[in-house]
């Protein structure tokens, strides 16, 4: 009879999901900013000269390799 019962109360809890389902309007907008400022670094990064060059010189690297 007891395990019953305590079987009722755990299928209730799984039906119900958790207590905290979601992110709030406050959790989207903190994630938004600090997606947001993660691509303004990125960004800055990328347009540096120094990342410029880097990528420049793998691409003629690439392209200077005979087969």
């Amino acid at each position: 009879m007891k395990i019953r019962h305590l079987l009722h109360l755990a299928r209730q809890r799984l039906r119900r999901g958790p207590k905290d389902a979601g992110m709030t309007t406050a959790e989207y907008a903190v994630g938004t900013l600090a997606a947001c400022a993660l691509a303004a670094v990125l960004l800055a990064v990328v347009t540096s000269d120094t990342v410029k060059e880097m990528i420049t010189t793998v691409i003629t690297s690439a392209l200077s390799v005979s087969l």
